[in-house]
């Protein structure tokens, strides 16, 4: 069953913020000679909860697709260049994830096949969009409602924003207890992500979009000094 791993990396030394800035650049050659490795993407992040287009120099991602579970545990733990990841970084956590719902494109592909498992347990919810330039301040004059009203949801559990071009492309990650509570905030009539999806569909700010779902299967590491899925544990 198809594995996608979110691997995210704090780096607080200057000499390691400045490799991690160079390996957005030497990691591309290094990642696809990982055997297994189906799809994947090197991300940046914004400051705050990564909600915002100023980059943070301190926190990387990378975005990762295997054919099954038991390859991306073995390749997150002793590929070479997580480990080269983990020796400079300050803090590491990974979460493992199986698609559940996907819809729309990726750099021109659909890099996730939706499994058909019932959406019990943890649920995470991504969004991905490649904004058009002249709607670039439009889109993210929005984004700072959502990131609020999302810090203000007592049922979110885990939030980041990462992106692959800063301004240009975002993507927003979260993890919920349950489908019901991630549909509360997303359906939310005249709510800040309502209106954003309308201003979206009506004005044609994306390129590109994509919109997945997926059960969360486990984790590795800790971020801020816990496990992101400690509250629920039992539930994946």
């Amino acid at each position: 069953m198809q594995t996608v791993t979110l691997s995210l990396f704090r780096f607080d030394s200057l000499a390691a913020r400045l490799w991690a800035f160079g390996m957005m650049g030497a990691a591309r050659f290094a990642l696809p000679r990982v055997p297994g490795l189906m799809f994947w993407k090197l991300c940046g992040s914004g400051t705050g909860e990564g909600f915002t287009p100023r980059p943070n120099w301190h926190v990387y991602a990378v975005l990762c697709v295997w054919p099954d579970a038991d390859t991306a545990r073995d390749r997150i733990a002793d590929a070479g260049l997580f480990r080269r990841y983990r020796a400079r970084a300050s803090e590491d956590w990974t979460v493992f994830l199986t698609p559940t719902s996907v819809r729309g494109h990726w750099s021109g592909v659909t890099p996730f096949s939706a499994q058909t498992p019932p959406e019990t347990g943890l649920l995470a919810a991504m969004t991905r969009a490649t904004v058009k330039p002249k709607h670039a301040l439009k889109f993210w004059a929005r984004v700072p409602d959502i990131s609020t009203v999302i810090g203000d949801d007592p049922n979110v559990m885990f939030k980041i924003g990462i992106g692959e071009v800063p301004l240009l492309h975002q993507v927003t990650f979260s993890i919920w207890p349950d489908a019901r509570s991630m549909e509360e905030f997303a359906r939310t009539p005249d709510g800040p992500h309502a209106q954003a999806i309308q201003s979206v569909r009506t004005g044609n700010w994306f390129n590109e979009e994509l919109y997945a779902r997926f059960r969360v299967t486990g984790e590795r590491g800790t971020w801020g000094g816990v496990s992101p899925l400690a509250q629920s544990q039992g539930h994946i």
